[in-house]
């Protein structure tokens, strides 16, 4: 697996770090559970974030186990200027959808990491934990990924992706571990994943996220203060293990898989 994918998870994993705003780990390749050094740039960050690019040995197995628990999770009501889903249902599921969007990216052709990640960070930060500064410190760690990847994929820095070329970041479980009516504590499982070319290999890795939401002015945010509370609410637990759909430990660690919403 290329160092590139797990350094994209790591990326992801900068919104959040540099804000506060979640917890992440990463499996560096392909699940399983791990540590890990601290992300690139969240210094004076009050959160930890980390992504190991050690492999863990994790390897799906070939027998399917049916998932246990599923959830088909609600829409935002709306698409913003930078094409996030906003405006989810104030309910927990609604809170869910929201953590989930924010953990999603698509980098590919002229699409970049810069991109995604101001994205994220403009639809889905509380705006209490939003200064110029931490916006400037998400772009710069973006724009060290993306000059990693260029490397990777052998193209020039700023140049689009190759045809065919992608990393994108996929949520296929989450477990909640608090709720009330305006803030959710819950862990997201994601895949990501990368290919150089149409005629390359896909590489793959996982991150487990802590997330922290609040019901803020009519939507669900990002929220530093949130998170912490969700960090001692797991203290001295076991976090869920990094495992694919189809996995049985999928279901003994308590993961729900989602479901493509109609």
């Amino acid at each position: 697996m290329g160092r590139s994918v797990w350094f994209v998870g790591a990326a992801l994993a900068a919104v959040f770090a540099l804000t506060g705003c979640a917890t992440v780990n990463g499996d560096g390749g392909g699940g399983g559970d791990s540590g890990g050094g601290a992300v690139p740039g969240k210094a004076g960050s009050p959160s930890s974030a980390s992504a190991d690019p050690e492999p863990s040995g994790y390897a799906q197995p070939e027998d399917w186990t049916d998932p246990q628990r599923w959830a088909a999770l609600p829409r935002g009501k709306r698409t913003d200027e930078r094409g996030s889903e906003v405006e989810f249902p104030h309910t927990t599921e609604g809170a869910v959808a929201m953590a989930v969007a924010s953990n999603q990216t698509a980098m590919e052709g002229e699409n970049t990491t810069v991109d995604e990640q101001l994205r994220l960070y403009h639809a889905y930060v509380s705006e209490r934990d939003q200064s110029p500064e931490v916006a400037e410190r998400v772009e710069k760690h973006a724009l060290d990924t993306d000059k990693m990847l260029a490397q990777d994929m052998g193209i020039a820095a700023g140049d689009p992706l190759p045809p065919g070329a992608y990393v994108r970041t996929t949520v296929v479980g989450f477990k909640v571990i608090k709720k009330s009516s305006h803030e959710v504590g819950v862990w997201v499982l994601a895949r990501v994943v990368q290919k150089k070319g149409e005629i390359e290999r896909e590489d793959s890795s996982y991150t487990r996220t802590l997330i922290g939401v609040e019901w803020q002015d009519g939507d669900w945010k990002l929220s530093t203060g949130v998170t912490r509370q969700a960090q001692q609410d797991v203290q001295g637990q076991t976090e869920p293990k990094m495992v694919a759909p189809g996995d049985a430990e999928f279901n003994a660690v308590g993961w729900t898989a989602i479901r493509e919403a109609s």
